[in-house]
Formats: structure tokens, C-alpha cells, sequence
């Protein structure tokens, strides 16, 4: 394969390429793209993470911690937002003027002139995404792709594919959706989130609407009508009357109607009616697998062959992912860290429990989100038959006073947990064969999976 011409916004991309946070799940899929096609690549992380490693077999040149020195020759580097000014690469990089590239911009410079499909949303857009590529895949395409977690159905994240379709995961959070050129986007809601970033809610209604004035005329909006955001995003796109709009849900408004009931659900697709069968729960999926009936249908794909290679469809990393069973418990693990996704998250342990005892371990995301949505968080919490909630996960942000757990767990009269043998004692305690135990949040929580399976095997053995 021959070295393509990379560029963004006109300006060339010139070679070597170094990525600051190489180890990041949105970084390493931009790198991992640009090594398949040929892009001289480097990269460095403050650990060393297993996609480092693969990186490397694939012919990166891969650092573990920061150092000016590992800019080596390189003539444009790739930082992510999670990046701090006073990193010493990003540091030397601007001191000797090489163009500092956002994670996004290097993103966009590689999908040329292909068939861009983008997914925005305040939730669900790593799923949904991942349901598009696996469709498109199960029909016999082969399309590049750039997702925000690992897909099992697909081995890995992110690919260069030989079709000139692009799907890609367009994260809303800093803004930097903004940097695409779509051809079909996808909106699945619109909520106030990310205040860190937006300051009101009104600028991140703003932000979608210029992220949906980047169509063309002839291009596509594909939009839940269920959500009251992303509906009066609908509604203004088509009031401009600036591209075309595809309404999807159980609203009579929309043009791919969500049909039946949770467990037995279909989709009217013009006069047609088809049974839509996934092997993922929840209401949130169905809505998410009609985004992505929306997709195929608009790149000449009919409605069964969508809607059968959808079933092939199992999940994304950390969206509702089942880490295994011990003494009749099965544990789930779940990225949701804003109170739609965690009430949509416990929904779909609910249909999976079902008589059984729904536990569940929650960590806080962001001092900033925790101060905004405590009460909404509390009420979502309310689902669980148990719900232990650990310290808040700081992430970038620095601790603001006043700002902690309590706020979530006054409102349910319990108190914070301490991390580590505390969380998992109060889980253990009451989970019982047949009970489903969810970790939520965009933090190490995730690590508690298996420790909550080892610590359930032990008492088996015990017992």
C-alpha cells in the first residue's frame, strides 16, 4: 500500500506522525489506522497498555512515559483533550513549531473523500457505531471504522477498510465533533452534559446544531424522535431545511417506527413490518439498532439483509458486558456516567434479572457532573435493590469543595463506600444465585468485575 496524502482543513499532514497518549482508546484507533495505511507512526503513554504492544507489532514506534526525546523526527504530533499543557512533549512540540494536532483533526484527515458516517449523542454512540460497523460488515463491506471501545464482533476498535465508507464515533464532549465532514450523521439524543466544556446547557444544544449544519443539501440526518433533544434538534434542522431529516423510535413521528413490546419488538419500515431480533437487552438497544437500520438503508442496503446482520451484533466494550458467573451471580460491567445512561444501563439489567435482585457498585464521573446531576444520579440508582456508591473518580478535574459521593448517596439514605474489600463486602453480602451485580461508571470501577467474581468463586469454595 503506498503512503497517502493526509491533510485537514487544507493543510498537508507531513510524516512522521507522533501521538501524545498513544495508549487512549480514541488515540490508538486514529494510530492504529494510519500504521494500516502505511503512516510513519509513533506514540507514547505514561503506562504501557496492551494496544502499546500491538502498535508496536504492527511497526510503531512506541515510548512508555513522556519525554521530549520521544518526538524523535516526527513532523506533526496528535494530542488528545486529556492532555495537560505542561506535558513535555506537547511542550518541546510547540517549541519547535511542529503543527499540534486534536485527535479529531487527525481523524478527519484520514477519511478523505470516503462516505462519512458519524455518531453523535449525548448517549449511545460507541454502541450504535459499533451496531453500523457490524452491520456493514455482516452485508459484505468492508468499511474503515474508529469506535470509542472494542467491539468483540470485530476483534479490534478501529481499521482501515477497502470500501470508501467511514464510520466513525463523533465524541461531543470537547467539541471537537465539529472537525468532520459527515455525509450521514447520526444524533441519537441531546442532553445537557459535558458543563465542564459548555459552561450552559444552551451551548450544548448549540454545538449540535452546528455539528448537524456540517451535511450537505443532499446529505442525512438520522435522529431519534423518542428523545425530546434530539427531536427539537430535528425540528430545527428541518425548519432551515439545510438536509434531509430520518426520523426513528416509537414516536408516530417517526419514519422508522419502534413497534411491539420490549421483549418482542419490530419496525415499520415504510408499509413493511419486520421482527427486530438482538442478542443485546434493553429498550436503549432497540432504539440504537434502528439508527443503524437508518444507516444501511441510506447506503442501498435493504431492510432484512440490515436487520439480519444486526443479530450478529453482541456488545461493545464495557456497554452492559458480561464479565462472567460465579455461585449462580452473573456480573455485568457498564461505561454509563450520566444519569440517562445509568438508569438505561440498570433498565437493561432489569429485563436480564428479571424476579432476581438487581446490585449494583457506582462510581461517580467528574467533580463538575457529580455537583450537577447528584439528585438525577440518586433517582437512577433508585432501580437497584442495592446500590453501592464509591468516592468520585476525578478523571482531569481537580477536586471542587463541597463536591462529594454524599450528595448522591444522602438523597438514597445510605453513605459512601471505601473503595477496594468495603464496596465488595457490601455487595457480597446480599447477592445471591440467580441476582445480577452491574459496575457503573467511566472510571477503574470497571476493575471490580473481576474482583467481585473472585471474591464470589472463594466463597463457593468456602462453602
Amino acid at each position: 500500500m503506498s503512503t497517502p496524502d493526509l491533510s485537514f482543513a487544507g493543510t498537508p499532514v507531513e510524516q512522521p506522525v507522533h501521538f501524545i497518549g498513544i495508549g487512549g482508546v480514541g488515540m490508538s484507533a486514529v494510530a492504529r489506522i494510519m500504521v494500516a495505511r502505511d503512516v510513519a507512526v509513533s506514540g507514547s503513554d505514561a503506562k504501557d497498555l496492551p494496544v502499546m504492544r500491538d502498535l508496536a507489532v504492527q511497526g510503531a514506534r512506541i515510548a512508555v512515559g513522556y519525554d521530549a526525546a520521544n518526538l524523535g523526527d516526527a513532523r506533526t504530533v496528535v494530542a488528545g483533550s486529556a492532555i495537560r499543557a505542561d506535558n513535555p512533549e506537547l511542550v518541546a512540540a510547540r517549541e519547535a513549531g511542529l503543527p499540534v494536532l486534536h485527535r479529531s483533526q487527525a481523524l478527519a484527515a484520514l477519511m478523505g473523500q470516503d462516505r462519512v458516517v458519524t455518531v453523535a449523542g449525548t448517549h449511545g454512540k460507541t454502541t450504535t457505531t459499533s451496531m453500523i460497523t457490524v452491520l456493514l460488515k455482516g452485508i459484505g463491506l468492508d468499511p474503515s471504522y474508529a469506535i470509542g471501545a472494542a467491539v468483540p464482533a470485530l476483534g479490534v476498535n478501529a481499521a482501515s477498510g477497502a470500501d470508501d465508507v467511514f464510520v466513525a464515533e463523533a465524541d461531543e464532549s470537547d467539541g471537537s465533533f465539529l472537525n468532520y465532514a459527515p455525509r450521514i450523521a447520526v444524533v441519537t439524543n441531546v442532553e445537557a452534559d459535558h458543563l465542564d466544556h459548555y459552561g450552559t446547557a444552551e451551548a450544548v444544544y448549540q454545538a449540535f446544531d452546528d455539528f448537524t449544519a456540517l451535511l450537505p443539501a443532499d446529505g442525512l440526518l438520522v435522529v431519534c424522535a423518542d428523545d425530546d433533544g434530539a427531536a427539537a434538534l430535528a425540528d430545527r434542522v428541518t425548519a432551515r431545511g439545510s438536509t434531509r431529516v430520518l426520523r426513528y423510535g416509537a414516536s408516530e413521528r417517526a419514519e422508522l417506527r419502534l413497534l411491539g413490546t420490549d421483549q418482542d419488538p419490530s419496525v415499520r419500515v415504510g408499509e413493511q413490518e419486520y421482527p427486530l431480533e438482538l442478542a443485546v437487552p434493553g429498550r436503549h438497544n432497540q432504539l440504537n439498532a434502528l439508527a443503524a437500520l437508518g444507516v444501511a438503508l441510506e447506503l442501498g442496503i435493504n431492510a432484512e439483509d440490515a436487520l439480519h446482520a444486526l443479530k450478529g451484533f453482541r456488545g461493545a466494550a464495557r456497554r452492559f458486558e458480561f464479565k462472567g458467573e460465579a455461585r449462580g451471580v452473573k456480573v455485568y460491567d457498564d461505561y454509563a456516567h450520566h444519569p440517562t445512561e445509568v438508569r438505561a444501563a440498570l433498565s437493561a439489567a432489569r429485563s436480564v434479572a428479571g424476579e432476581h435482585r438487581l446490585h449494583v457498585l457506582f462510581q461517580p464521573h467528574l467533580f463538575s457532573r457529580t455537583r450537577e446531576f447528584a439528585q438525577e444520579f440518586a433517582d437512577s440508582l433508585r432501580l437497584a435493590d442495592t446500590a453501592v456508591v464509591l468516592d468520585i473518580y476525578p478523571a482531569r478535574e481537580d477536586p471542587i469543595e463541597g463536591v462529594t459521593s454524599r450528595l448522591i448517596t444522602d438523597p438514597l439514605g445510605t453513605e459512601p463506600s471505601a473503595a477496594g474489600a468495603p464496596a465488595l463486602e457490601a455487595l457480597l453480602a446480599t447477592a445471591q444465585a440467580g441476582d445480577i451485580v452491574l459496575t457503573v461508571g467511566a472510571g477503574d470501577v470497571t476493575a471490580y468485575g473481576e474482583q467481585i467474581l473472585e471474591a464470589l468463586s472463594a466463597k463457593e469454595s468456602d462453602g
